[in-house]
């Protein structure tokens, strides 16, 4: 753009800005969203220069704010839509951290609870994932007489678990050293 057009640009913007202004703000009926709009007028406007016919400019920037207004109701549309939408989507239930804090320190205060030997062979099964044949072996026993001991140490596991559901309080506070700790 050269000076010319700058001082064109100028008094295009000086001559029509209150009737682009008025136009829009009927049209809006005084939203915030006004503003952005006349500028957004004149933006194009001032990228468009030299297409502005010099005979029909205001026509040419009525024109120019209604597209620019049809752009801004559809945004709006969009941006409803979108409300309504999420609106709908069932609401999913965020768990509460600490129950599931409780729950760990419960299996924590169970676990803690059985023999040396029961703690070994869920630990076998359980955190490294060994068949029950090479499980057996690690402990020295036979695979039937393994599979015996896993079913009495997990069965024992699930004792002491309904033991902390039916009474957590004191297993929690024990578990985490009690009131006076």
């Amino acid at each position: 753009m050269n000076a010319i057009d700058e001082q064109r640009f100028t008094a295009l913007y000086r001559e029509h800005h209150p009737a682009v202004d008025a136009y829009v703000r009927r049209r809006l009926g005084g939203s915030p969203a006004s503003d952005d709009v006349v500028a957004e007028v004149f933006l194009t406007a001032w990228r468009k220069l030299e297409a502005i016919p010099r005979k029909a400019v205001l026509p040419w920037l009525y024109a120019t704010a209604r597209r620019t207004l049809e752009n801004t109701y559809r945004a709006e549309r969009r941006r409803l839509d979108l409300a309504e939408e999420v609106a709908r989507q069932p609401h999913a239930h965020a768990a509460d951290p600490a129950e599931g804090v409780a729950g760990q320190l419960a299996v924590a205060a169970a676990f803690a609870a059985l023999s040396e030997s029961d703690r070994e062979v869920l630990r076998l099964v359980s955190w490294e994932e060994l068949p029950a044949r090479q499980a057996a072996k690690a402990v020295g026993r036979s695979t039937a007489a393994f599979h015996v001991r896993l079913h009495r140490a997990r069965a024992r596991l699930r004792h002491h678990l309904d033991l902390a559901q039916q009474n957590p309080a004191p297993q929690a506070s024990a578990t985490v050293g009690g009131a006076d700790a």
